[in-house]
């Protein structure tokens, strides 16, 4: 995982909590063959193309009332 992905991520996301399981849950529909919303000519760790996403703005969240 790349450090200077996830302080990009953090100014868009804050809360930890929050972020790892964004990151989480892409990462797992990554895994389940999900394409990517970001493009890259390298390889990246499905952890790394998460956070793309998050910093491009590909990918939002939402808290239920019950997480509020």
């Amino acid at each position: 995982m790349r450090d200077e992905y996830l302080q990009e991520a953090r100014k868009v996301i804050p809360d930890p909590y929050i972020l790892v399981n964004v990151i989480s849950r892409r990462v797992k529909q990554l895994r389940r063959g999900s394409r990517p919303l970001v493009e890259s000519l390298e390889k990246l760790l499905p952890e790394d193309v998460a956070m793309r996403e998050i910093i491009e703005g590909k990918i939002s969240y939402e808290l239920s009332d019950a997480e509020r």
